[in-house]
């Protein structure tokens, strides 16, 4: 075996370990130059992003999945630690690398002033290796293990800034959500532990007899990862949570709230994926139903609250729920049309999936451009801005950027994915369609509400003189807007090559 062919065949462990042990690493090269340090981690980043779209064409292109069994050779599938890398898996760490790359970088001038640096880009290299051991896992207590390690580095960074009575007071409410998604997450498994003397999901996902406590794990296992997703109405933690956090930490978050998403998704369509055919026909009408109510309630609550917002990151934060339930709406209507039998569950199921990945650029996007603003004028309040727009023009064009994305404009790349959802939630009912576009115009009013306030008018006096965000902050900005642009442009090249492959691994058990 070739140095190729190893390197390929280590890359899910090296997908973890590499972030892992940079992490240990970063506080130790913190104490020789501070530019070393932020140099370090963002090469760190650089380096498993590389090892992660390797594999991703590997799979995409091969159409292969990767299953690697860390201590040897796979003799168990009870004590054995797997990942088990496939088409939607490596679809989210892609998700999860971009954002925290680009969240790495933004970083370096957006939080020079600070003090303790050296924790803060530990925390960023521990929380990029819990939301990747999230998606690469094969195995439920060590999905729960890297859920943890993502909850705890998540809380540190949302509360960073010890100096701001608001930061601490959502990292204390975020640690209190987590801590009880993790009591109800490791109860689920547990029970399930009892059940089948098994924690490998394929291992499960053959076992499971939809039986009473079956039943109880499932609630408790979707209950506490929809909590984590920031579902309403569980998702009183995500507004605190995202609004006080600093900026590229927002960003990030948006990674992490979607691997709680993708856990979900994992428990519903794989591990609970091999029941019979009647119970199917039966739980997916039932649960699309269930899972189409959340999502309405979960945009109109989102869309609502955005608007009666002055704070810039908040009004983001509540625009992020309503993105959240575009997502869900589109599962839930896959789920619900595969129950009456209708072509349409595809499609669905499509927009659903290609919108998690916009959704991340879009609203990500909109907290560095918060960011940016808020590092010009140490303001977030929007009745105190105005005239932006003079002085900050790059900013500006990159809100526009993610105004027309979030809103699903053409030609940006959440115009393409919330088309298909339309047209997949028509064929379920027309009034659902309508509500999702009365959302979209929606959320354009939020951010024209906020262009109006921030970019242009007249400019405050003491912001006249105000400058545009340094080089790194942009860079890391039009990084995300190109990606959002290009996603517009060619929605087709990605559809058929990244989300239709992990499109297929998430439905293969319910549309064959």
């Amino acid at each position: 075996m070739n140095i190729y062919e190893i390197l390929l065949t280590n890359s899910p462990a090296l997908i973890v370990a590499i972030p892992l042990l940079g992490a240990f690493l970063t506080p130790l090269i913190s104490r020789i130059n501070g530019k070393l340090r932020n140099l370090f981690a963002i090469s760190v980043l650089g380096l498993t992003g590389f090892f992660i779209f390797w594999l991703a064409a590997n799979i995409f292109i091969g159409k292969e999945t990767f299953s690697y069994v860390f201590g040897g050779v796979e003799t168990s599938t009870v004590i054995r630690i797997i990942f088990e890398v496939d088409a939607l898996s490596i679809f989210m760490a892609i998700i999860a690398i971009i954002l925290a790359f680009v969240g790495t970088v933004y970083s370096w001038a957006f939080m020079k002033d600070n003090t303790g640096l050296d924790k803060y880009y530990t925390l960023i290299l521990l929380m990029t290796t819990g939301m990747l051991g999230m998606v690469l896992t094969g195995d439920m207590f060590n999905f729960f293990v890297f859920l943890e390690i993502t909850s705890i580095s998540s809380c540190a960074l949302i509360a960073f800034r010890t100096n701001q009575g608001f930061a601490i007071d959502a990292g204390f409410k975020y640690i209190v959500i987590s801590a009880i998604g993790a009591l109800f997450v490791l109860f689920a498994i547990a029970l399930l532990y009892s059940q089948y003397n098994a924690l490998n999901m394929a291992v499960l996902a053959n076992a499971i007899k939809y039986d009473f406590v079956d039943k109880i794990a499932l609630v408790l296992l979707v209950g506490a990862l929809a909590m984590k997703a920031g579902i309403v109405p569980m998702h009183m933690w995500l507004p605190d949570a995202y609004g006080r956090a600093p900026a590229p930490i927002s960003l990030i978050l948006v990674g992490v709230t979607q691997a709680s998403l993708y856990g979900v998704l994992r428990v519903v369509f794989t591990v609970y994926g091999g029941i019979s055919e009647i119970l199917k026909v039966n739980a997916y009408l039932s649960l699309g139903t269930i899972v189409v109510i959340l999502a309405i309630a979960t945009m109109l609550v989102g869309v609502i609250m955005a608007l009666k917002q002055f704070d810039f990151k908040r009004m983001i934060a509540y625009a992020a729920v309503a993105e959240i339930g575009f997502m869900i709406l589109a599962i839930g209507t896959g789920l619900y049309l595969v129950g009456v039998g209708s072509l349409g569950a595809d499609m669905a199921f499509k927009g659903g999936v290609f919108h998690i990945i916009n959704d991340a650029l879009d609203i990500g996007l909109l907290f560095l451009v918060a960011g940016s603003v808020y590092y010009a004028t140490k303001e977030t309040s929007l009745d105190k801005m105005g005239g932006l727009a003079r002085n900050m023009k790059y900013t500006t064009i990159f809100f526009i950027i993610g105004l027309l994305a979030v809103a699903g404009m053409p030609p940006m790349n959440g115009f393409a994915s919330k088309l298909i959802i339309y047209e997949s939630i028509y064929q379920a009912s027309p009034l659902l369609s309508i509500v999702a576009i009365l959302s979209s115009i929606m959320l354009l009013a939020v951010f024209v509400k906020v262009f109006h306030s921030a970019f242009l008018g007249p400019a405050i006096p003491k912001f006249k003189n105000v400058k545009e965000a340094p080089k790194s902050m942009l860079l890391a900005m039009l990084l995300i807007a190109c990606l959002i642009i290009f996603f517009g442009l060619f929605p087709d090249f990605i559809i058929n090559n990244i989300v239709e492959p992990a499109t297929n691994v998430l439905t293969g058990g319910v549309l064959s």
